[in-house]
C-alpha cells in the first residue's frame, strides 16, 4: 500500500496525528521567523531566551530544529563580529607601523635632522617587535594548517586502503567459495552445533567448507540482483554473540571502519528463525550497505526485486516485500521495533508484524507473506533523523 507523505520541514512523520502537530509547530516557527530579525544579535538572543524558557511549547522535533537554527544564527553573527574586530585591529597596527616607519625615516640624517633621537629608536624597536610577532603567528598558522592537511591525507589514505582491502578480500573469498572442498574429515567441515540443549550435525554446503576452515564465524553469503550493491562477489555474512563487534572489524578480526555485514546474534539458521536480520554500515563510499537506499525508489525495486541469501547450509532467493524507514527506540517506548522481530510463535503474532511493516512501507510491492514463510530483513543507518534506520524486508521464494 502507498503510505501518505507526512513530511514537514524535511522530517517525516509516521501518523496523521504527528503530522498535524508538526504543522502547528511549523506555523508557530514561521510566525517567529517573520517577527524576528535573524541578522540582529539582540533579537536573536531574546528569542533564544524565550525558547529556553519554554514560552513556545513545541510538540515535535521541529522545535528542536528551530532552536538549533537560532543558535547557529547567533554563532554566525559572533564569528562575523570577531572577524570584523580582528580586521580593524590589524589595520590599526599596520597604520601605526607605517606611520612610525615614516617618522623614523624622516629623522634619519639627510632628512632634516642631526640624527636619531632616543624616542625614535624606542619606537623602531616596538615596530620591529610587532613585526616579529606577526611573522611568528603566520608561521604557526602555516604549521597548524600543514598538520591538519597531513592528518586529513593520512585519514583519507587509511580509509582508501581499507576500502581497497575489503574489496580485494571479498573477491578472494568469492574465489575460495567456488573452489573444490578439502577432505571432509577436516574439523570445521562438519561442525556440531548445539540447539536447545541438543547436539545436531548438519551438512555444510560444499562451496562454504573451505571458507569455514579459516572463518568459523561465517554464517552465509548475500548477493544482490543489482551488482552496484556488493559487486559481483557480494557479501560474506558473519555472526557472533556481540552485535557490536563486526561494526568495527573485518572478517580477519582487523580494525576496519567499513565493518562487516553480519546477522543478528539472536537469529538461528538451524531452526531456522522466522526472520533473518542482517546489518551493515551505510558507507558514504557506497561500500557495505551504502547503496541499500536505492530501494527507496519503487521503480528501482521493480527492476531488481530479488536478493539472494545463502546460509552455509542451504541456498535461498528472496523477493522484496516491504521498504521503510524507522529508528532505534528507547526501551520504554511502546512501538513496533522491527529489530526485535526474529520469531513469530503464532499466526496471529506473525500477521500483526506484517501489518505493522506494511503500514510503514514506502510503497506497495504486491508481495505478501504467510505464517511459516522465511523472511530476510536488511538494515542500515539512515541520516534523515537521529538513530534513523533504512530497512528492506524480503520473503523467501519456494523454488
Amino acid at each position: 500500500m502507498t503510505q501518505k507523505d507526512y513530511t514537514v520541514e524535511g522530517r517525516q512523520f509516521r501518523t496523521g496525528t504527528d503530522y498535524a502537530r508538526a504543522l502547528r509547530d511549523k506555523r508557530t516557527i514561521d510566525e517567529l521567523r517573520s517577527k524576528t530579525n535573524m541578522e540582529n544579535r539582540a533579537a536573536l538572543q531574546k528569542l533564544k531566551s524565550e525558547l529556553e524558557e519554554g514560552r513556545y511549547p513545541f510538540c515535535t522535533l521541529l522545535g528542536d530544529d528551530f532552536k538549533e537554527e537560532v543558535e547557529e544564527a547567533l554563532q554566525r553573527l559572533e564569528r562575523t563580529s570577531k572577524m570584523g574586530k580582528k580586521g580593524r585591529k590589524s589595520g590599526s597596527v599596520r597604520a601605526k607601523s607605517s606611520e612610525s616607519s615614516r617618522k623614523a625615516a624622516d629623522r634619519r640624517p639627510g632628512r632634516g635632522t642631526a640624527g636619531t633621537t632616543p624616542g625614535s629608536a624606542k619606537l623602531d624597536a616596538i615596530v620591529q617587535e610587532e613585526l616579529k610577532r606577526q611573522e611568528k603567528r603566520r608561521k604557526l598558522t602555516i604549521l597548524a594548517c600543514s598538520i591538519v592537511a597531513a592528518g586529513c591525507l593520512g585519514y583519507f589514505g587509511v580509509y582508501s586502503w581499507q576500502n581497497y582491502r575489503t574489496g580485494s578480500n571479498y573477491e578472494k573469498l568469492s574465489d575460495m567459495k567456488g573452489s573444490k572442498p578439502v577432505v571432509d574429515n577436516v574439523s570445521p567441515v562438519k561442525p556440531l552445533y548445539t540447539l536447545d540443549g541438543e547436539q545436531e550435525e548438519k551438512e555444510v554446503l560444499d562451496e562454504y567448507k573451505n571458507l569455514l576452515i579459516k572463518y568459523k564465524k561465517l554464517i552465509g553469503w548475500l548477493t544482490f540482483d543489482d551488482k552496484s550493491i556488493g559487486g559481483e562477489s557480494g557479501f560474506p555474512v558473519m555472526q557472533t554473540v556481540d552485535n557490536e563487534y563486526y561494526l568495527r572489524h573485518n572478517m580477519d578480526q582487523e580494525s576496519d571502519k567499513n565493518g562487516t555485514i553480519f546477522m543478528d546474534k539472536d537469529c538461528d539458521v538451524l531452526k531456522p528463525s522466522t526472520n533473518f536480520i542482517v546489518y551493515g554500515h551505510h558507507m558514504k563510499s557506497g561500500k557495505m550497505f551504502g547503496k541499500l537506499d536505492l530501494y527507496e525508489d519503487q521503480e528501482y525495486c521493480e527492476k531488481h526485486p530479488y536478493i539472494k541469501f545463502d546460509t552455509i547450509y542451504e541456498k535461498g532467493t528472496f523477493e522484496v516485500m516491504y521498504v521503510f524507514r524507522s529508528r532505534v527506540y528507547n526501551e520504554d517506548e511502546i512501538v513496533f521495533k522491527y529489530y526485535q522481530f526474529i520469531d513469530a510463535n503464532t499466526e496471529q503474532e506473525f500477521n500483526s508484524y506484517m501489518e505493522e511493516m506494511a503500514s510503514m512501507s514506502l510503497y506497495d510491492t504486491g508481495v505478501t507473506a504467510q505464517f511459516g514463510d522465511q523472511l530476510l530483513t536488511l538494515s542500515t543507518c539512515d541520516y534523515q533523523e537521529k538513530n534513523g534506520r533504512f530497512v528492506v524486508v524480503a520473503k523467501k521464494i519456494k523454488e
